[in-house]
């Protein structure tokens, strides 16, 4: 991928980029072997192409079969871990998503974020293997699926892919004016239930003869 690639926009569509997720099974070590041999991490997203553009209708992409693979070079060596690449998911930006793009962006190091699950239906030695779901750039986007109890894990993103990412966010992120403070004499009154309070200015008066009170005028 070439820095500052950023593809000249159709009519209609979604700036996007082909990537590869690399998944590593390394042995847990210390007393929680005992119940969990193994773990799953992410090992690296790895940009497969030049950026594209997707079409507003495309369906979200399904990763391909993972097909074991070395160690990438560079790689921090983990002893007895093996490493699984799943090919087919991409990365797709989105107007509306901006401010989550600025976010990643901001942040000491802008990365990737994997949304994974541990699927039933493909097995190694037995037990569920990590298959990615989502790989997103977006800040809001690995928020909401941390809030809903996902198994999310990141990685630096490269900088050719940064420069992409920050050439989209400078064209469609706009940075929101910071609203004026009520001042504190505008603040609605309330009552120690919290119920609004209301003000008369009128005087209390007691009117002649009269046994109790009441307004007056």
């Amino acid at each position: 991928m070439q820095e500052s690639s950023y593809p000249t926009p159709p009519a209609s569509g979604r700036p996007a980029l082909d990537v590869a997720v690399v998944m590593r099974r390394e042995p847990v070590t210390g007393p929680m072997a005992r119940w969990q041999p193994w773990r799953w991490v992410l090992a690296d997203v790895l940009p497969t192409g030049e950026p594209r553009w997707l079409p507003a209708s495309a369906p979200q992409p399904v990763a391909a079969a993972p097909v074991e693979v070395q160690p990438l070079p560079g790689a921090p060596e983990v002893a007895g871990a093996r490493y699984w690449l799943y090919e087919g998911l991409h990365v797709t930006l989105y107007r509306d998503d901006a401010e989550g793009l600025y976010l990643n962006l901001e942040s000491p190091q802008p990365c990737f974020w994997v949304f994974w699950r541990a699927d039933e239906e493909q097995l190694l030695d037995d037990e569920p293997m990590a298959v990615p779901q989502i790989a997103t750039l977006s800040y809001h986007d690995a928020g909401r699926w941390l809030d809903a109890q996902e198994r999310v894990d990141q990685v630096p993103a490269p900088p050719a892919v940064v420069e992409w990412l920050r050439a989209f966010v400078a064209e469609h992120h706009q940075i929101e004016p910071k609203r004026r403070k009520r001042p504190e004499s505008f603040k609605p009154l309330t009552d120690r239930f919290g119920q609004p309070v209301r003000i008369s200015t009128q005087k209390f008066q007691r009117g002649p003869g009269s046994s109790g009170g009441g307004h007056g005028g």
